[in-house]
């Protein structure tokens, strides 16, 4: 039972640190660059498994992100290319959750890395470099120097921080969307691409994504 309870508030403790990132905006603003970084490294994975050349990643200070590829510039795979960017942090989430379910926290690590190393191999600037570098830093050191207690509930705050980060930045996209900052938001591409609304695939994306959250949470909570 002690190591039940413990385990319950890892995940509670860690639930609430991921939140407060994400909800506080002094911590949100460089934590953010994280979700970046999945999200491009989502644009590129699915852009590849779609047939098309990646070009390479470019991440910028202000926490936005470009993917280039090469490929024709519409179909399908430009579609599922666009559409795969808001939503891979919070399917990685989802991911990291079955696999902290099933106490395979050091594998969460092992993602992790592998994700960095793609995403450094790929990216054309010196900000993006930097940022994919300390980044690992992190991974690097609590994967070398600490103890499995401390990587597992590390690989917990990672978790939340994927499932709760997925869903902020959707928030923000509509924001930008309303202003008219953002027409060549991934949501607007689709939207040419595939002559329906903006509006449907910024729902889309935070239905996904809060679905994402709820079902990890039912793992994680129960």
């Amino acid at each position: 039972m002690d190591v039940l309870g413990d385990q319950a508030a890892v995940v509670l403790v860690t639930g609430v640190l991921a939140l407060a990132v994400v909800t506080f905006g002094e911590l949100w603003r460089p934590a953010r660059n994280v979700i970046t970084i999945v999200h491009e490294a989502g644009h590129a994975l699915v852009a590849v498994l779609a047939g098309r050349r990646l070009s390479g990643i470019r991440l910028h200070s202000d926490t936005s992100g470009l993917t280039l590829t090469r490929g024709k510039p519409y179909g399908p795979g430009m579609v599922s290319t666009a559409l795969a960017g808001y939503v891979a942090p919070s399917v990685l989430g989802l991911g990291f959750a079955a696999l902290v379910e099933v106490e395979q926290t050091a594998a969460v690590l092992v993602v992790c890395g592998v994700l960095l190393l793609g995403v450094l191999v790929m990216v054309r600037n010196v900000y993006g470099f930097f940022s994919v570098v300390l980044t690992g830093a992190v991974l690097f050191g609590v994967a070398w120097w600490t103890s499995p207690p401390v990587q597992g509930a590390f690989a917990y705050l990672i978790t939340w921080f994927l499932l709760l980060g997925g869903v902020r930045p959707v928030g923000e996209l509509q924001g930008k969307r309303r202003r008219g900052r953002a027409r060549d938001s991934d949501a607007d591409q689709l939207a040419r691409l595939t002559g329906t609304p903006g509006l449907l695939w910024v729902g889309m994306f935070f239905f996904i994504n809060l679905g994402a959250l709820a079902l990890a949470a039912l793992w994680l909570l129960g």
